[in-house]
């Protein structure tokens, strides 16, 4: 089987862009309040603070204040770092304004109840004496939305993005009469790592606290398990996409349905926002890595892309398979 470089355009190299700092500065106020609220009030705290409340406003879950400070502070830390890697590089629109709009619209959520909890155990003298009111909750999400939308503005407008060049419908050259299939399994071990903590945490949270929750949990990473390793099938069919964990077709495109194939290396961030099975307006992809992907267009007109190796080679046979079926020659 004759194989096709492919000779598409590198991408451009991921440029750090300032959208990370902007992410990460509401995390970084609310720790400092939350830090200076806990100094401020730590002679006032009794050992064991109200920290959970149920929907009558009163405490029905307890903890120690260093414990509860640091649990606040860890949570901060975490999310603050996870909305501020990914937006320093470009992301496709609307996603980069959407992940700092995000952010200013979380860490608020999570630090007025903090420090609400902090200054209500200072002020009541008892634990058991705390109310949390809920209306307070609805205040804390309408000034999250609101702050939300502060970040959305300071984000500004996203760059306008070139797609990168393809490469060129290239044919193989096969013998009249001889039928050829194409194969390869891409995965991804980010993903299947993500897979095994989201099932390990839910199955801990069933255990601990029910099944409801720990179910959520675990049909989650048993859904990301399904797309961390998938074997990729072109043939005179056309594509098809089945999952390493699952028998079972996970997308099949049907030769009639494609217009043309053609191959160029992608960059999931940037051009579809993320890993994983991706949808954007004009098409949509198996996307479990950057660089080299195969890329059909549709006779709908959208896009269909899936990052695998040797991407050339199978956009040459699908276009074989296509010259075929056009003239009529039976394979």
């Amino acid at each position: 089987m004759k194989r096709f470089p492919s000779s598409a355009s590198s991408a451009p190299s991921a440029r750090v862009h300032p959208r990370g700092w902007l992410a990460a500065l509401p995390f970084l106020v609310v720790t400092l309040v939350l830090g200076g609220l806990y100094a401020g009030t730590a002679g006032r705290l009794p050992e064991r603070l109200a920290t959970h409340f149920g929907p009558d406003g009163r405490p029905d879950g307890y903890s120690s204040a260093p414990g509860f400070l640091l649990a606040c502070l860890a949570v901060l830390l975490v999310l603050g770092i996870g909305f501020s890697v990914p937006a320093r590089f470009p992301m496709a629109p609307p996603n980069g304004r959407l992940l700092v709009a995000t952010a200013y619209f979380t860490a608020p959520v999570l630090g007025y109840p903090a420090a609400l909890v902090l200054l209500g155990n200072a002020g009541a003298g008892a634990p058991d004496a705390v109310r949390l009111p809920a209306w307070q909750m609805a205040a804390v999400l309408a000034g999250g939305a609101v702050l939300g939308g502060l970040g959305w503005l300071l984000a500004g407008a996203d760059p306008a993005r070139r797609p990168a060049a393809s490469g060129p419908a290239g044919r193989l050259d096969l013998p009249a009469g001889v039928r050829a299939g194409w194969s390869r399994t891409v995965s991804s071990l980010p993903l299947a790592a993500l897979a095994l903590v989201t099932v390990c945490g839910g199955a801990v949270l069933g255990a601990r606290a029910g099944w409801v929750g720990g179910a959520v949990l675990i049909l989650g990473g048993v859904s990301v398990g399904v797309h961390c390793s998938v074997r990729v099938t072109v043939d005179r069919r056309g594509l098809t996409l089945t999952p390493a964990l699952l028998p079972v077709p996970l997308r099949r495109i049907p030769l009639a349905k494609v217009a043309e194939a053609t191959s160029r290396r992608i960059s999931a961030l940037a051009e579809y926002g993320g890993w994983g099975y991706r949808v954007r307006p004009g098409g949509s992809g198996l996307l479990l890595r950057s660089g080299e992907a195969l890329v059909l267009r549709l006779t709908s007109g959208r896009e269909f892309v899936v990052t695998v190796d040797d991407a050339a080679t199978a956009a040459a046979l699908l276009n074989t398979c296509l010259d075929r079926r056009r003239s009529g020659e039976g394979d």
